[in-house]
């Protein structure tokens, strides 16, 4: 309907526009003397055929598009229109005259005037619609006339090129692609869903349909290459979008959001490759930065295994918040030594420091805090490697459960503020020794906050996309290769998330910690690993089971078909964060428990080292005993 009315408004405003200027033609070829026999006459002829000239001139209008435009976007193509339009309704006039009404012909050169005065008065009246329209967007005046008198640069070996997004930023990509023949890009079709704007044209360019005709549209007109030009749109939408444009084979590119472009104008240079994020199809958590920086500011801060993938994460973003002191403590020297230099490069004035140690020996833990008595500790150190630690069952309760309680102990002993735990998705009920062990590392923690000053809490959510050892990483090193890709199995699922956004989700859980809590981040709907590996195949310009074949593995050692994020989702409440929730306190496991508190003459310390000396399959069973919801698998 709102499209009908503004075509019935613009042709209102055009009839205006042919019979003044008319009128005015035959004034000027008269020299504006109304009450001459001659211009009485020639204006009689005028009135008699007002309604047969100004049809005429309106289909002349239509005929070259002058009403399927988008005058908010209008550029030279539409100043061409306009001028052949006036001319094609003044040949039209006349033709109509001669043929009907020979007897009675207006002089020629009204015809000449009249068309040149249709030409400004609908140039200035579409140019002043746009001028109107821009101002309702600050910043787009300045773009108003970047496109006129600019030629289409037509010619052979040119990238086809289709844009998805009519709207202010698809405009201006068009614009500047046209501009600039060195980028040697065509656009040759846009797409919106807006079906108002459906066979409109944009910057010259017909919008020829909504999205579930990208496919289509991109064989039918050879396009090489799709831009994605919505940047107000959201995660769900993008990743929308995007799995229909890789059901083509070409290229894509996307605009950032729009707060990537703020202050900054829509440009080709600002155009980036797809990441594999963009289709998780979800928005990153946001922080309160007022929160964080309340706790970390003039504080010193541990961060264990900082060489890590997360660690050195924590590390880049703790250092915003401008500690006292900053210290990355790491068994692996290599990663941690390229921080440090990383570190004084972004800051030269931030206190820090690496410490080489493991978080098993009490006594390297104990020398940390007794030098450096650190207020907030982040622990990342940890065995994650699933199928690793399913071989090495010992080695992962040493490190991650050995580890974790050396450091939650010197925490309560040196009065630490903030204690914050690294855990994952795999915890939950767990079939595989390196949940079991960050299971009870929670309980640990949980055990401990009852009866600490030290606030203790723990993060779990599921794989970081681009970490060490991660399955992307993986799948891209196959590629390289010619693969195939490996996939354990067709119906696999896990859950997502990008390495700043867990980093922020842990620097977040600890402002908000009051003790025992492990904070879960909603992280949308777990991803088919299928899907992501023929993403990841296509993203990499390949085409799956054709270029890059896909190989079925079957499940690892202590593999599950899917995550899940909870224990026990009644015990599960929003926080303020929309999408961070608590789960709060759960009684711990009794054999847990009885360790911990060594009233009968065996520590958990003293358990650990006796079955240390015994074979793998005892300490999975031990570990069964210690968290009863670890399901070993035979």
């Amino acid at each position: 309907m709102v499209k009908y009315s503004r075509i019935a408004g613009l042709m209102f405003a055009d009839f205006l526009i042919v019979n003044f200027s008319y009128i005015f033609a035959l004034l000027l070829r008269f020299e504006f003397e109304v009450n001459s026999n001659q211009f009485n006459q020639y204006f009689t002829v005028y009135a008699d055929n007002i309604l047969p000239l100004t049809i005429a001139a309106i289909i002349a209008f239509a005929l070259v598009g002058i009403y399927t435009s988008i005058w908010r976007y209008a550029g030279s193509e539409e100043l061409v229109k306009i001028g052949i339009g006036a001319v094609l309704a003044s040949i039209f006039g006349l033709t109509f005259i001669s043929i009907a009404r020979p007897m009675t012909i207006l002089p020629r050169s009204v015809y000449i005037i009249s068309a040149m005065m249709m030409f400004v008065l609908i140039a200035c009246s579409r140019y002043m619609y746009r001028f109107i329209r821009n101002l309702k967007n600050p910043g787009s005046v300045n773009n108003i006339l970047l496109s006129v008198g600019k030629k289409d640069i037509i010619g052979s070996g040119l990238t086809k090129v289709m844009v998805i997004g009519a709207g202010d930023a698809g405009a201006s990509m068009i614009k500047e692609i046209k501009q600039h023949p060195e980028y040697s890009k065509k656009v040759v079709a846009a797409i919106d869903d807006d079906p108002n704007k459906l066979g409109k044209r944009i910057a010259g360019v017909k919008i020829v349909g909504s999205r579930s005709k990208i496919k289509t549209i991109a064989r039918k007109k050879g396009i090489d290459e799709i831009i994605v030009a919505i940047p107000s749109a959201n995660h769900k939408e993008i990743q929308n979008i995007l799995n229909e444009c890789n059901r083509t084979k070409c290229k894509i590119k996307v605009l950032p959001s729009l707060i990537d472009l703020i202050n900054g104008d829509v440009s080709v240079s600002h155009l980036r490759d797809v990441e594999i994020e963009d289709l998780l199809g979800r928005d990153p958590v946001k922080v309160n930065l007022r929160e964080i920086s309340g706790y970390l500011e003039e504080k010193i801060v541990l961060v264990t295994g900082g060489g890590g993938s997360i660690g050195s994460e924590l590390c880049r973003q703790i250092a915003r918040f401008r500690p006292r002191r900053l210290i990355a403590m790491d068994i692996y020297e290599n990663t941690v030594f390229e921080l440090a230099n990383e570190m004084k490069a972004k800051y030269p004035q931030l206190e820090f420091e690496v410490v080489i140690g493991s978080v098993r020996s009490k006594e390297r833990v104990h020398e940390v805090f007794e030098k450096y008595k650190p207020h907030v500790v982040f622990h990342a150190a940890a065995h994650k490697h699933v199928p690793l630690m399913e071989n090495n069952p010992k080695e992962a309760i040493m490190n991650n459960i050995i580890g974790t309680k050396n450091l939650i102990d010197m925490s309560d002993e040196y009065s630490v503020s903030k204690f914050v735990m690294i855990s994952t998705d795999k915890a939950v009920n767990p079939t595989n020794v390196m949940g079991a062990t960050k299971r009870a590392g929670e309980m640990m923690l949980q055990e401990k906050s009852t009866h600490s000053r030290t606030s203790y809490t723990a993060v779990r959510f599921g794989n970081v996309l681009g970490s060490n050892g991660s399955v992307i990483p993986l799948f891209r090193k196959q590629i390289e290769n010619g693969g195939p890709v490996t996939v354990t199995h067709p119906d696999i699922t896990r859950y997502f998330m990008t390495i700043p956004e867990a980093v922020q989700l842990v620097i977040q859980a600890g402002a908000m910690a009051d003790g025992g809590e492990i904070f879960v981040l909603d992280m949308g709907e777990p991803v088919k690993i299928m899907d992501l590996a023929e993403n990841i195949i296509r993203l990499s310009g390949y085409v799956p089971r054709v270029d890059i074949d896909i190989e079925i593995t079957g499940l690892r050692p202590g593999e599950k078909l899917y995550e899940e994020l909870l224990l026990d989702e009644e015990s599960v409440k929003k926080t303020a964060h929309q999408k961070i929730y608590v789960e709060h306190p759960l009684p711990i496991d009794p054999e847990l428990s009885r360790l911990l508190s060594g009233d009968e003459g065996i520590t958990l310390e003293d358990k650990i080292y006796e079955i240390a000396k015994g074979s793998d399959s005892d300490a999975k069973e031990w570990l069964h005993t210690l968290v009863r919801n670890y399901t070993p698998q035979k």
